[in-house]
Formats: C-alpha cells, sequence, structure tokens
C-alpha cells in the first residue's frame, strides 16, 4: 500500500498550473481557471507559437474558445 503523502503528492503535481502554454499539444485534457474558479474544460486544439494563445475544444458541445494568457487567466491539466 503506498503512503498517503506520495498519492498526495502525485496528485499534487498532476494538477499544478502550466506556466509555459506552449508545452501544450493538441489533445491535452486542460482546465482554465480565473480568480480561482474554473471558467472551461476540454481538450487543447492549438497553442500559439509564442504560447500565450490557446485554443480549447469544450468538453460540453459548443464552439471552440480563445484563451489569453494577458486575460490573467491560468491552465492545469485534467
Amino acid at each position: 500500500m503506498k503512503a498517503r503523502g506520495a498519492v498526495l503528492s502525485r496528485r499534487n503535481v498532476h494538477s499544478a498550473t502550466i506556466s509555459e502554454w506552449g508545452t501544450l499539444k493538441a489533445g491535452d485534457r486542460v482546465e482554465i481557471i480565473k480568480h480561482a474558479h474554473v471558467i472551461a474544460a476540454g481538450e487543447v486544439e492549438e497553442v500559439s507559437q509564442s504560447g500565450n494563445v490557446l485554443w480549447l475544444v469544450p468538453a460540453t458541445p459548443s464552439e471552440k474558445e480563445l484563451f489569453l494568457k494577458s486575460d490573467g487567466v491560468e491552465v492545469r491539466r485534467s
């Protein structure tokens, strides 16, 4: 049986915010966070070369969304 601390630390690593959006790949599942609230979730469709713009295909059926790093949103893997 694994120690509780090892399980929790792995979970924290998985949910850490991603500061370099350019490391994301198409198909990565992420959540978009603003002011400590999840405002969107889905799959990355594309990230700009600069790593400052992210296109997201939402988990719920709707149109893809555009997020700008300059808008103060954070991204974490889901």
